[in-house]
């Protein structure tokens, strides 16, 4: 994997192992030569995980709308920043550029993100690997929606297991390697109702 697309709040949370987990992807990121991309902020998780990655010498590629540029939150030290025109460009353009996806702790905007990468993936769209870093089971309700949602018959086992959940980097990027996708969803024979 060349890059990685990083989805993460622009507010570092309460707790200051969100930060400290943010920039130990950064720093795993450019030891691993893999590159970062992620939405160009210069504040919260977004400015740790760029920070990190930049500080130990990786890529980073930061994608940003117009609007948030004018609000004056795009980093200025990310060499590469792309500056995108709307939030749908944004996500087409980061998707475009990187292998996977990974979400860090962040609100509505990052698990907007992370649901459209998992739907993009299930529908065969892209046969990228997804995750998220469980940091202090901030994705555990988020994860028990999804088993809910195979026990009562909406998402498939199969595309369940789409999500890989990693409580460190390093152990999220070590799964992203051995990561096989499953077949898109309407790949399928038809069967017949019970």
């Amino acid at each position: 994997m060349r890059r990685l697309c990083v989805f993460c709040g622009s507010s570092s949370g309460r707790d200051p192992v969100y930060a400290a987990c943010a920039r130990a992807l950064g720093v795993e990121l450019a030891v691993r030569g893999v590159g970062l991309v992620y939405g160009g902020g210069r504040v919260g998780l977004m400015g740790e995980v760029a920070d990190a990655a930049l500080a130990a010498g990786g890529q980073v590629t930061g994608v940003i709308p117009q609007a948030l540029v004018d609000a004056e939150l795009a980093h200025c030290g990310v060499a590469d920043l792309r500056v995108v025109a709307s939030l749908h460009e944004r996500k087409a353009l980061m998707a475009e550029l990187s292998g996977g996806f990974v979400a860090l702790p962040g609100g509505l905007g990052t698990v907007e993100e992370l649901s459209e990468v998992l739907t993009w993936a299930q529908l065969g769209l892209h046969r990228k690997p997804c995750g998220v870093l469980n940091v202090r089971g901030y994705y555990d309700a988020f994860l028990a929606l999804l088993d809910r949602a195979v026990t009562d018959g909406f998402l498939s086992a199969e595309h369940r297991a789409i999500v890989t959940v990693a409580g460190s980097p390093d152990e999220l990027l070590d799964a992203f390697a051995r990561y096989e996708p499953p077949r898109p969803k309407w790949d399928r024979p038809a069967t017949s109702p019970p």
